[in-house]
């Protein structure tokens, strides 16, 4: 099994282009589910999620030619053409590898009236928002059963228009609504819907297909349904998480990053506080640029929350970064449960951090030191390589798989500004 060997004390210089975004590649491929007509994606991101993505939707009997790109960092070309949809069952071994599959019940009920999908590998209804999935679909007309683990829903008259309100905001629950909605009959209000840049994406690409949507960006979608959709060609829109892990390593390690094809606006929250803390983050033609001008960063107190406000997934990156601040941060996970798998693994590279509930207290220390870790979930799993580029000594990450699924050659965009980072076998 490989790892990842890092050798801190490099500062970094020079350029990182940025992938594609997983969290809007893997519901644009969902959404080649809804027409008849190839959906071409460019700009996909090379990574083990996308890859078991698009086993799921082979399965299905869609029809999917990849292009890969010859320039480093530029996205693969994608062709999904799902002419005719052989099987609407998605299986336990197919959608445990990835909680982003459960996404293709919405267009299979939308356009089959019918399809079984495995409940997420580990989710009990209620600990993270699947309900709010199925909540939605019955309120279209669907039919949902529970049963040994999967999910059946069936339309057999097709789903109906409705005002679905969540309770709380969800993402994939707000994907979920839209995806259903552009093929029901009349119109949907989505309330309380979620705000992210992702969502924006999905539902610019579904716009090209011949949907009809309003609202994107806000709190209120509203989406007529249309008889069928058509073929299209969309960009994936740019990592934001991604971005922002290099941003923080800029300020971690110490030098100067420019980030291609980067959305700065996408990152505001971060870039605040990047700021904050002592690094000074511009845009430039081509993206961003964060400096870091060899001060120890400065603390800051986070607390996660849905877009605009901070994300979850660079709470445990931006951990990395506040365990060796000048003063004492405390962050607050307001998303998910059980985010803070990587504290003990940051302790073993001498991180001082205390946890209460949702509430981690963090007293930066003026070094890391270089230690075997282990990741423990993808974000989990880049704090620890983060950590070990500011560390003394040697680090190296053990299940760097939870990495693949979420960073297109990390180790490679890393090395290629300086770092001391590579791959190894066991």
């Amino acid at each position: 099994m490989d790892r990842i060997r890092i050798r801190g004390g490099k500062p970094l210089s020079g350029e990182i282009p940025i992938s594609g975004a997983k969290n809007a590649a893997l519901k644009l491929m969902a959404a080649a589910l809804l027409t008849a007509e190839p959906l071409t994606l460019t700009n996909v991101p090379r990574l083990a999620d996308v890859r078991a993505m698009a086993e799921l939707l082979a399965s299905f009997g869609v029809n999917i030619q990849v292009t890969l790109s010859g320039n480093f960092g530029e996205g693969d070309t994608m062709r999904l053409e799902a002419q005719k949809i052989t099987s609407a069952f998605a299986s336990y071994d197919m959608v445990r590898k990835m909680r982003a599959s459960f996404q293709v019940l919405a267009p299979l009920v939308a356009r089959e009236r019918a399809a079984k999908v495995s409940l997420p590998g580990g989710c009990a209804i209620g600990a993270r928002p699947v309900e709010l999935h199925l909540n939605a679909l019955e309120a279209m007309g669907a039919k949902i059963e529970l049963a040994e683990g999967y999910v059946t829903a069936t339309a057999p008259d097709g789903l109906t228009g409705a005002e679905i309100v969540f309770p709380f905001v969800s993402v994939g629950a707000t994907e979920t609504a839209m995806m259903a909605a552009t093929l029901a009959k009349g119109t949907t209000k989505i309330v309380n819907a979620a705000r992210e840049p992702e969502i924006i994406d999905l539902g610019n690409c579904l716009i090209a297909m011949g949907a009809e949507i309003w609202g994107l960006g806000s709190s209120e979608i509203t989406v007529q349904g249309v008889d069928k959709l058509h073929s299209a060609a969309h960009r994936v829109m740019p990592d934001r998480i991604e971005t922002g892990t290099y941003a923080i390593a800029a300020a971690i390690a110490g030098g100067a990053i420019e980030l291609i094809g980067a959305a700065p606006d996408t990152i505001a929250s971060l870039n605040a506080l990047l700021v904050k803390s002592g690094a000074v983050v511009t845009t430039t033609p081509r993206g961003m640029k964060i400096e870091m001008n060899g001060a120890r960063p400065k603390s800051s107190d986070i607390t996660t929350a849905p877009y605009p406000g901070f994300p979850t997934d660079l709470q445990a990156q931006m951990m990395a970064l506040m365990a060796v601040a000048d003063g004492t941060s405390v962050i607050k996970e307001k998303i998910f449960e059980n985010r803070f798998m990587h504290v003990p693994e940051l302790a073993r590279m001498g991180a001082q951090v205390r946890i209460d509930g949702d509430t981690a207290t963090v007293r930066g220390v003026e070094k890391l030191k270089g230690a075997q870790v282990m990741a423990t979930d993808l974000r989990a799993s880049v704090s620890l390589v983060l950590a070990g580029l500011a560390a003394e000594g040697e680090t190296t990450v053990g299940r760097i798989y939870h990495l693949d699924r979420g960073f297109d050659r990390l180790e490679e965009k890393l090395s290629r500004v300086g770092a001391d980072i590579a791959r190894v076998s066991e």
